[in-house]
């Protein structure tokens, strides 16, 4: 796409394979970059017998999550590891958007069918390590695959209950509360949601009493959490496993869904009899980002077709998305992704006090449009492993789209921003299996 590429600035080998990727989105804290691995182990050999019959040890799903500091002035090594904790494979993580009891947490959701609080620490001398505080399992035999927290919209009320939702390879879902003065984790509601396996689970952020789901049985749902059991919303328009699903923080009744279908749905969530957009991607869409500052722009991780930035935008004259990057990572499959909190070239973090944060780069749109989305015929579908539990199953990936509205018409004097601050720069990150590496990237947009 002329004249916007994404420049590969570090690579780092996470030994085990890769599969999330998360920076701190709270001010002070941006330069962290948490990453999370998931490894099957495969028994070498019979370990022994049983009334004349050799029997196997089970696999064993190993984990490991990294904690890396981001050094814009270290050239060579931007990212450097800070902590290293071994644990269950990790299916997936997030950071809670707003403090909590003064510190930043961490959730993650594990192959023991758990969920994790971590913070970091309140020391000095631990204030960049994360520990764990609370944890509950949220059923047994069973892979917690995806959590989100009801934050991600900014401006949450005071008196707003700090919840997660969780989805498992039961294809159920958890709903839980947080206990802010802990942090500790209270159930409060599960029910069966799909068929198959919960692939994920995400809030939609303006009206945190509703959660979707996406799961193997190609279906996207949506769920009142408080009646949880009886579905508000039913749609079979990705034609294969629903896998991502993400709620802008920024523009109200906008969701984005991706699928193995290698297709990315954009829907306004007052009609969602069909989506406003449809955009393919050529890769099974595991992992869908909203760019912290900028409104319309989407990150998509695309497995075996790497990674797509796309530009969404949705007015009342026109519908348009574009492919604003693409890049594709030989032998490898991209999992996760996630735009940095923290601006490129400078690299200051947006001060959060001068004016609202889900309000930066409203104005800023007009430089994505002028490209055209380039028609591609359908890639061949690729069998990739999302998760092999010993008896050989294999998912094939494909398809994906998305959503934006019109922006505001409030105007922002960005003369006050640091000297030097250079808004059409971005950092992300992407991780990967196969290859098991985390690559840090600089996107310029012009």
């Amino acid at each position: 796409m002329a004249g916007r590429c994404a420049r590969v600035l570090q690579a780092v080998d996470t030994e085990f394979t890769a599969d999330s990727v998360e920076w701190c989105p709270l001010e002070g804290c941006r330069h962290l970059l948490a990453c999370g691995t998931y490894q099957l182990r495969r028994p070498d050999a019979a370990s022994g017998s049983k009334g004349g019959l050799e029997v196997e040890e089970p696999h064993v799903r190993l984990g490991r999550l990294y904690l890396y500091s981001f050094n814009e002035d270290n050239s060579t090594s931007s990212l450097a590891e800070v902590q290293r904790r071994d644990t269950a494979a990790i299916l997936d993580m997030k950071w809670c958007h707003i403090p909590v009891a003064g510190s930043a947490l961490l959730g993650l959701a594990d192959a023991s069918g758990s969920i994790q609080l971590l913070r970091l620490g309140g020391s000095e001398k631990s204030s960049s390590l994360l520990q764990p505080v609370s944890s509950v399992i949220l059923e047994e035999q069973c892979l917690a695959l995806s959590l989100d927290w009801s934050t991600g919209k900014s401006g949450r009320a005071s008196d707003q209950p700090l919840k997660i939702i969780s989805s498992n390879s039961k294809g159920q879902l958890h709903f839980l509360k947080v206990n802010e003065a802990g942090p500790g984790l209270q159930h409060v509601a599960s029910w069966q949601a799909h068929h198959f396996e919960a692939w994920i689970a995400a809030f939609n952020y303006w009206q945190t009493e509703v959660v979707y789901s996406g799961g193997d049985d190609g279906l996207l749902k949506g769920w009142d959490t408080r009646m949880p059991a009886v579905s508000i919303l039913t749609s079979n328009r990705h034609s294969m496993g629903v896998c991502s699903i993400q709620s802008s923080p920024h523009r109200e009744h906008i969701l984005a869904t991706g699928s193995y279908d290698e297709h990315v749905l954009l829907w306004d969530t007052r009609s969602m009899k069909q989506p406003w957009a449809d955009v393919p991607v050529q890769g099974g869409v595991w992992r869908l980002k909203w760019h912290p500052f900028h409104h319309h722009l989407l990150l998509v991780a695309c497995m075996h077709s790497g990674f797509r930035i796309l530009s969404c935008q949705k007015t009342t004259e026109k519908q348009e998305v574009v492919v604003m990057a693409s890049h594709t990572l030989p032998n490898s499959l991209v999992y996760g992704a996630d735009w940095s909190w923290l601006l490129a070239r400078s690299l200051q973090p947006i001060p959060s006090s001068s004016f609202p944060l889900s309000e930066v780069g409203a104005r800023l749109a007009d430089w994505a449009y002028g490209l055209k989305l380039v028609n591609t015929s359908p890639a061949t579908s690729l069998q990739a492993m999302v998760d092999d539990d010993g008896e050989g199953h294999a998912r094939s990936q494909l398809k994906a789209s998305l959503l934006d509205r019109k922006s505001g018409s409030q105007n922002y004097d960005y003369s006050s921003y640091p000297e030097g601050m250079n808004l059409d720069s971005s950092l992300l990150a992407t991780c990967s299996f196969y290859d098991h590496v985390l690559h840090l990237w600089k996107w310029e947009a012009s």
